[in-house]
């Protein structure tokens, strides 16, 4: 709780926030890498360039059938609209074109076939663009595909701007990313599902909706870092690794996502410094511990991509695992582990070791009588590109904007009906938006596997019993995050 005080109190004095980029972010590095230092590690602060974008404009207005004001949040890396914005027709762009059920699609992400109609979400193909689409904006729902392969199907229409609405109810307006800076060609945003669905049934209403876009945004290069801490001493050739994104977005501090996940990890590193004598000739660990804290997590994975893609091959295969901790401290939580070994159908297995890292934790929480559920093992935090990189890796989250179930209530308590993280990515993620019940469950997790794996992983090639998938009411299928820069679809 003195991290994410001192991280809190690093945000207020720099306009709120703690974004990759900002001075606020870079106080954060440096108060992470010194304490650090001081504990006896090695640190290495790993610059980078990235794109850095800032909402400037984001307006929405229905000028027909009726004047109102809708909230709309830019996509990052949309292309920007006029000065002044676009006034446009409105069309809905479904599954099929004309509402025909569409054949199944395998997600490119998740491995799992899936159907365009049932999963609700429409411009994943050109075929469902008509003419209509030519020089108005394209209203689509979020579903199976990124949301920058809508706005490109759209953009080849001829569409001149895009809206995408929630296909889930949300606090506010859907956020996302388009995901790289040389995909934006339309002016893309997000609105709420009700908001969507008004404008949907408008339409189905045989009105002529006409809406004012505009959404501009700031981009420049800017330098950020990466802190990495690595003992001095311990095997070279098995490294252990465990990380947190140290950025938040820029609307606010982001003590949940993800001041909880840096001072879970930071003070794990603390303590395993002093127990494991991390500073003195004759270390008490076997293996080498490495801690990572990652920049532009929230610009979409930039830190992590960067320290896995400036690795070579042997330096991979030296890594025997990694861990990570993204939104640890829920205030509506849930107690979720990475479903490393695919046996929910949601996601594909990860690379071998992972399912035993699931295992590992799971069996840790069970003894404890949490009661832990698999979360969606996707790629969409900070553990993506080392799963991409063929290493195994796993963690634990305590759920975003997804809604709590009544079977999770039973588990957990809490509120059923509600978010795990009302605020999510807003204002208010400040530190009264902490559960410190489940940021202790959860450091004693980080604890626990990394005092373990620091001495032994022959575990990652144990066998490991078939998994018994759990009640599909308890699982989260999400996983972090909706709207932040890493959650590329739906």
């Amino acid at each position: 709780m003195r991290h994410l005080e001192e991280l809190q109190r690093i945000a207020e004095k720099h306009d709120g926030n703690r974004a990759a980029g900002t001075a606020g972010y870079d106080a954060a590095a440096r108060y992470v890498g010194e304490l650090l230092d001081e504990a006896g590690y090695e640190v290495t602060y790993q610059e980078f360039v990235f794109s850095y974008r800032e909402a400037l404009t984001e307006r929405l207005a229905v000028r027909t059938p009726e004047d109102r004001d809708i909230d709309v949040r830019a996509m990052s890396y949309t292309a920007s609209s006029p000065e002044g914005g676009t006034t446009a027709e409105l069309t809905e762009v479904r599954a099929g074109g004309a509402g025909e059920p569409a054949g199944p699609r395998r997600t490119g992400i998740t491995g799992i076939t899936e159907d365009v109609a049932a999963a609700g979400g429409a411009g994943c193909a050109a075929g469902d663009f008509g003419p209509e689409a030519e020089g108005r904006i394209a209203l689509i729902e979020r579903g199976l595909c990124t949301f920058a392969e809508k706005q490109a199907n759209a953009a080849d229409a001829g569409a001149v701007g895009v809206l995408i609405y929630d296909n889930e109810d949300s606090a506010g307006p859907l956020g996302g990313t388009l995901g790289d800076p040389a995909a934006g060609r339309l002016p893309t945003g997000g609105i709420s599902r009700a908001d969507g669905r008004a404008l949907s049934e408008a339409l189905d209403a045989g009105e002529t909706v006409t809406v004012d876009l505009e959404l501009r945004e700031l981009a420049e290069d800017r330098t950020t870092l990466n802190v990495i801490a690595e003992t001095p001493g311990g095997d070279p050739d098995t490294v252990v690794m465990a990380g947190a994104h140290l950025d938040s977005v820029l609307d606010g501090s982001g003590m949940n996502d993800n001041a909880s996940g840096t001072a879970g990890v930071l003070e794990t590193a603390l303590r395993f410094a002093e127990s494991a004598r991390v500073d003195s000739r004759e270390p008490d660990h076997g293996n080498t511990v490495r801690f990572a804290f990652w920049g532009a997590e929230e610009f979409g994975l930039l830190g992590a991509e960067h320290y896995v893609a400036g690795l070579d091959q042997a330096e991979r295969d030296r890594i025997d695992l990694y861990l990570n901790f993204d939104m640890i401290a829920s205030p509506n939580y849930g107690l979720f582990v990475y479903d490393g070994d695919g046996s929910e159908g949601i996601s594909a297995p990860g690379p071998d070791g992972s399912a035993q890292i699931e295992r590992a934790i799971t069996a840790f929480l069970d003894d404890r009588g949490a009661q832990p559920r698999p979360t969606v093992f996707n790629g969409r935090s900070d553990y993506g590109p080392f799963i991409d990189a063929g290493i195994p890796a796993g963690g634990t989250f305590t759920g975003a904007e997804g809604v709590k179930t009544e079977e999770q209530a039973e588990l957990w308590g809490g509120e059923a009906g509600a978010p795990y993280d009302p605020c999510y990515h807003r204002a208010c993620d400040d530190l009264d938006n902490i559960s410190p019940e489940a940021l202790d469950i959860n450091t004693r997790v980080i604890a626990h596997l990394v005092g373990g794996y620091a001495w032994d992983t022959g575990s990652l090639s144990e066998t490991v019993p078939e998994a018994r998938p759990a009640r599909s009411a308890t699982v989260d299928q999400g996983g972090p995050h909706t709207w932040a820069a890493h959650r590329l679809d739906r």
